[in-house]
């Protein structure tokens, strides 16, 4: 699975944010490209960035960059570490999650 943006080891860590923890990529809508944060789509693509619908939360549209397993939006919002491979996620990423998901 191909990683854009700025990344800085493979397990999708990006210059912006590479705690333990960052180590989850995410399909843009508006390209379906997966990048590690909204600041490495930002960077890079041509066009801005479009959330996902609530109605396609059930596509696949994370990446856990330890297993490279993908799962849902809904599965992603709903725990804190990968449900392929127990890697712990970075709660603090739901800060950021208006702008890659649909909040109304």
């Amino acid at each position: 699975m191909r990683i854009f943006g700025r990344t800085v080891d493979d397990e999708t860590r990006c210059i912006h944010y590479h705690t333990e923890k960052d180590v989850i990529a995410i399909k843009f809508k508006c390209c379906l490209r997966y990048y590690p944060c909204h600041l490495c789509h930002e960077e890079d693509a041509d066009h801005q960035a479009q959330t996902w619908p609530r109605n396609q939360w059930m596509e696949p549209a994370v990446l856990c960059g330890v297993c490279k397993g993908e799962m849902s939006i809904h599965a992603y919002q709903a725990t804190t570490s990968c449900p392929n491979c127990s890697a712990r996620l970075n709660e603090r990423c739901a800060a950021h999650a208006h702008l890659y998901f649909q909040t109304t």
